[in-house]
């Protein structure tokens, strides 16, 4: 039976600037991090709050992924927040792009996105502490 989500796999175009942004913009702390000679390719692993992963790959001349208008496939990546106006404000403040905050007419909850540096469509979503934890209980 399945368990929750393990790891997402992220392919990057520039390592450098996508390392860059998974750690210091977004504060992800790196697990392991290493070069595969054979396939010219870094593979980093970043852990994510909720014991998650998140692995980051280089591989050379990786083409580019369509993503708007709405491509098949996977259409992002949401990260729950505790308070998304906070979170956008740092994004900002490192000069992340970031749509204006609107609200999930189903669930009442705030959201809005950003984009990694190739693109990739990111999330936020607003999970208040107490929300959470009443989730678990």
């Amino acid at each position: 039976m399945l368990r929750g989500i393990h790891h997402v796999a992220v392919i990057c175009a520039d390592y450098a600037a996508s390392k860059a942004f998974y750690t210091s913009v977004l504060g992800l702390a790196v697990v392991a991090e290493h070069y595969r000679e054979a396939r010219r390719s870094w593979k980093l692993d970043l852990a994510l709050p909720d014991g998650g992963q998140l692995e980051l790959f280089s591989f050379p001349d990786a083409p580019p992924r369509p993503s708007r208008p709405e491509a098949c496939g996977l259409r992002h990546l949401a990260f729950a927040v505790d308070d998304i106006e906070h979170v956008c404000q740092r994004l900002r403040a490192a000069g992340v792009g970031v749509e204006a905050i609107r609200v999930d007419p189903y669930t009442d909850r705030r959201f809005t996105f950003f984009a990694d540096p190739d693109g990739l469509p990111l999330e936020l979503y607003e999970v208040p502490v107490a929300d959470a934890a009443s989730a678990v209980d």
